[in-house]
């Protein structure tokens, strides 16, 4: 399974890189000038990315059933991710938005610094999360947060992928993708920052076929299942940036509960 992530991001890589010899013209493309073929690469990329986002579920919670989870394991795992989920990210931006050739010009100068920003960020994010998780180093630990520390690699990427691939599909329309692509870079910020962040996400790790819920609950995924069929890019669009913003705003009403007890405390 993890083999199958480190493939994806493989060949997403490669199909970025094609998709940018398509959009060269004469040293010169425009993004609102894209073509069918490059919209075909770049799509290929983000569903690749996708892929290896399930590849990615499935190694862990295979291992874990079989009772087969180990260092080396997780080392692995890591080592896939920041190709799947941290390079190939950044090349797609870069590519599309951000390149020097043909990217949006108030961002041209900037354009892999800031796709760097977040592959280091995500390499940070993944060296951490080998720390806080190793047996070794914390026997005694007793923290049993279901919570992620920052926003998970993968989501940070699947979030990036389904901006792009809304972009793409808008571009498919014969409609002009500049004042839309402009959002992509300080987003890419953004969720370069929350990786690395103290912010806390919801984990699924512990969710199988034998996890009950509330009604409400259960209600509510099959809305957001429905949305994604019927709106499909734009549904996987809002359902990742909902994500990011529920951690981000559980995360403020946290710290002011956290507030307001330290100062009636002190009263």
């Amino acid at each position: 399974m993890t083999a199958g992530n480190l493939c994806c991001g493989f060949v997403a890589i490669i199909f970025c890189i094609k998709a940018n010899y398509e959009m060269r013209h004469d040293g010169v493309q425009v993004v609102s000038e894209l073509s069918p073929a490059a919209i075909g690469y770049f799509k290929w990329a983000v569903w690749l990315i996708l892929g290896a986002a399930a590849f990615d579920t499935l190694d862990g919670r295979l291992a874990r059933m079989g009772g087969r989870e180990s260092l080396f394991g997780a080392e692995f795992d890591s080592l896939a991710d920041v190709v799947s989920f941290g390079l190939v990210p950044a090349l797609l931006v870069f590519f599309l938005i951000l390149s020097p050739t043909h990217g949006y010009p108030i961002f041209q100068q900037l354009g892999g610094f800031l796709s760097f920003i977040y592959l280091l960020c995500a390499a940070i994010r993944l060296a951490r999360f080998n720390v806080i998780t190793n047996p070794l180093l914390h026997r005694d630990s007793k923290d049993s947060s279901k919570d992620f520390l920052g926003l998970p690699v993968p989501a940070a990427a699947g979030t990036v992928a389904s901006l792009v691939l809304a972009l793409l599909s808008l571009a498919e329309s014969d409609r002009d993708i500049h004042r839309w692509a402009v959002a992509l870079p300080p987003l890419l910020v953004l969720i370069a920052i929350l990786m690395v962040s103290t912010v806390r996400y919801p984990s699924g790790k512990k969710v199988d076929l034998q996890t009950s819920t509330r009604l409400s609950t259960f209600v509510l995924i099959v809305v957001v299942a429905g949305a994604l069929i019927m709106f499909k890019e734009f549904g996987l669009l809002a359902c990742t940036l909902g994500y990011i913003f529920f951690g981000l705003i559980r995360h403020w009403r946290r710290a002011r509960v956290a507030r307001k007890q330290r100062l009636a405390n002190s009263v």
